[in-house]
């Protein structure tokens, strides 16, 4: 395991205090911050993935398409 070293700022350290109100260690606070921000990133480019897609006309037409031939196959 690595150690990271960071400044801190006021709103970073008013930050902190909450988040270690609990019990929690600052380094516990500061993982636990990492994996939140990286979750909510993965999940803003799956976000704009799917809107991608959805709003390239080619790939609904091939859903549609799709849709429709699993429709005459009596797939649903």
């Amino acid at each position: 395991m690595s150690t990271v070293t960071i400044r801190t700022d006021p709103d970073v350290e008013r930050a902190l205090r909450s988040l270690t109100a609990d019990g929690r260690s600052r380094s516990e606070a500061a993982r636990a911050a990492i994996l939140a921000a990286e979750r909510q990133q993965r999940r803003a480019r799956l976000r704009a993935e799917a809107e991608a897609l959805r709003d390239d006309p080619e790939d609904v037409a091939a859903a549609k398409e799709l849709a429709s031939e699993m429709e005459r196959h009596g797939a649903w």
